[in-house]
């Protein structure tokens, strides 16, 4: 996140090579077959789009420079599921409890063997469970 800071290198950086040093992130980061070579072509599409690159960097500039206040009567009312992969080295198991405080009606979905990226890791399990989740909380199937 630091490193995102600085203005235009990190861009720069990302775009050389054919946005390489941000698929080797994932690769790394994620379980052993996680993103597919179809998947990371189609990350390398979207990165490339005008302006795309600069907005997610923007995110962890934001993050720093930043940090959202939280409203003293902040809720979210609504039905809420988080789905958090345990072995995740960007965010903290720790971050789900607080998430959770906030929540009227929050419940979370551990998934043990999966990291950040538990939607590539486990895309079965999570869709089964947000389906299960929208059923039980009265919302139309899809």
């Amino acid at each position: 996140m630091f490193v995102f800071q600085l203005p235009w290198l990190p861009e720069r950086r990302l775009r050389r090579a054919g946005w390489d040093v941000a698929v080797r992130a994932m690769r790394d980061t994620a379980r052993p077959g996680a993103f597919t070579e179809r998947d990371l072509v189609l990350y390398r599409e979207a990165w490339a789009q005008p302006g795309a690159a600069r907005g997610m960097i923007h995110w962890y500039r934001a993050a720093l420079r930043r940090p959202p206040r939280k409203p003293r009567h902040a809720r979210v009312r609504v039905p809420t599921l988080v789905v958090w992969g345990a072995l995740d080295r960007f965010l903290s198991r720790d971050m789900v409890a607080s998430s959770l405080e906030l929540c009227d009606r929050g419940e979370v979905e551990w998934v043990e063997n999966a990291t950040h990226w538990v939607q590539h890791e486990e895309p079965d399990r999570v869709n089964r469970r947000l389906l299960e989740f929208l059923r039980k909380e009265g919302t139309p199937p899809f």
